[in-house]
């Protein structure tokens, strides 16, 4: 089976969850006798041919990435691709404004046409696409080539404006998942929101969890922080989505009772710099360490270095970053608004809001050794349960039962 799939991130060209999703679940795929195809848009460094091939290689297999020359990137809003675009034209030949979109959606139709042309000139049996952006994109794949479209929605726009969406982004979102055959939805969290917001059948929507990589058991590092001070973890995208001025209201009331404990923030994000004046607003910046975003092996030394990781999301359609936490022996706890709450036992679970639960349970893990312990080992051994064989395997069956609808 022959796959044409469109994304908007992979590794390298990544910046959160979805390009970690997406190379778990295309590395799975390929090891599974899936021949893949993966587009995505690649910035411009400088202006050059409109498409380019990369092999990624893994152990046993491969997957062709071809990239389309355009000024998309991950999580993106309307306004910053103004002043991206802004930007650029100033520094670029004038020749700049006739290739690329003036507003995001321009630019969302215009990868719309050169993902058609590849489809073009690509043999495929059957399109997958992730996420909004690139769903007209499949659409026009779709048209031209008269293969079945499968669209996986890792977030919808309910989830990232804390359920106030961009007409626009909905809009797609919606003709989308009414182009498509299937729809794969990476939770039940998520496939109810599809149901309810999108009017899609529930028949028409398969829940396919997201998994992680079991790399053995952590080793241990010592890191000079930890002499003096506990560390509690919050890594991810700084947004709305996130929570993150839940867990900083959060590390207010430990700190009240606990002194000797370090918040870290890892990530970058909108809200950064508000919850920086945050922390100093409410006097507890010297507790708080802001990394910015972190890539490769720092990602796993941040969970080494935390004594407790907490994920309060306010929105979460599934949330790899508990299952990355645990893979490193790091407790965690996780907001009840999340996707990966459907699938893991060994943990704390809240609610997003609820600031002196979280509170409560944060200092219950650093003060209680036996439920540090308990939640560690326990953790160890559900992460080894999970994997992208298994995600992969869901995703064939969509694709089979997608081609005899077809």
């Amino acid at each position: 089976m022959k796959v044409l799939m469109f994304g908007w991130e992979f590794p390298p060209f990544n910046t959160g969850g979805l390009g970690t999703a997406c190379y778990g679940l295309t590395k799975a795929l390929s090891k599974q006798g899936v021949n893949i195809t993966f587009v995505l848009p690649k910035a411009p460094k400088p202006i050059k041919s409109d498409f380019v091939d990369i092999i990624i290689a893994f152990s046993t297999s491969f997957v062709n990435v071809k990239t389309i020359d355009s000024l998309l990137v991950p999580y993106i809003s309307s306004r910053e691709y103004e002043t991206m675009y802004k930007q650029r034209y100033m520094n670029l030949d004038k020749n700049f404004s006739r290739i690329y979109g003036q507003s995001l959606f321009e630019e969302v139709h215009r990868y719309a046409r050169k993902a058609k042309e590849i489809a073009e000139n690509e043999t495929f049996d059957l399109i997958h696409c992730h996420d909004w952006m690139t769903f007209l994109a499949g659409i026009e794949a779709k048209k031209v080539s008269r293969k079945p479209l499968v669209v996986h929605v890792h977030a919808t726009d309910f989830d990232r404006t804390g359920g106030h969406p961009n007409q626009a982004v909905y809009d797609i979102e919606r003709k989308g998942m009414h182009a498509a055959d299937l729809v794969i939805a990476v939770s039940n969290f998520t496939k109810n929101k599809i149901v309810k917001h999108y009017g899609i059948s529930p028949e028409k929507v398969f829940v396919v969890h997201n998994a992680v990589e079991f790399t053995g058991f952590p080793d241990n590092e010592n890191f000079k922080i930890k002499n003096h001070d506990r560390i509690v973890l919050f890594l991810g995208r700084i947004t709305l989505q996130k929570g993150p001025d839940y867990f900083i209201d959060a590390a207010k009331r430990v700190l009240e009772r606990e002194k000797n404990v370090k918040f870290i923030v890892a990530g970058s994000g909108d809200m950064e710099a508000s919850m920086i004046e945050k922390a100093a607003r409410l006097g507890i910046a010297k507790h708080i360490l802001f990394t910015g975003f972190l890539r490769g092996n720092d990602i796993d030394r941040a969970y080494k270095m935390a004594d407790l990781y907490v994920m309060p999301s306010v929105s979460e359609p599934f949330g790899i970053t508990p299952l990355e936490a645990m893979r490193n022996g790091t407790p965690v706890i996780i907001s009840k608004q999340s996707g990966v709450s459907e699938v893991i036992k060994n943990c704390l679970k809240v609610d997003f809001w609820d600031i002196d639960e979280i509170a409560n349970k944060i200092i219950a893990v650093l003060k209680y050794n036996a439920l540090h312990h308990c939640l560690k080992e326990h953790g160890l051994i559900e992460i080894k349960k999970f994997s992208w064989d298994d995600s992969a395997k869901k995703c064939i069956e969509v694709y089979e039962r997608a081609l005899n609808k077809s």
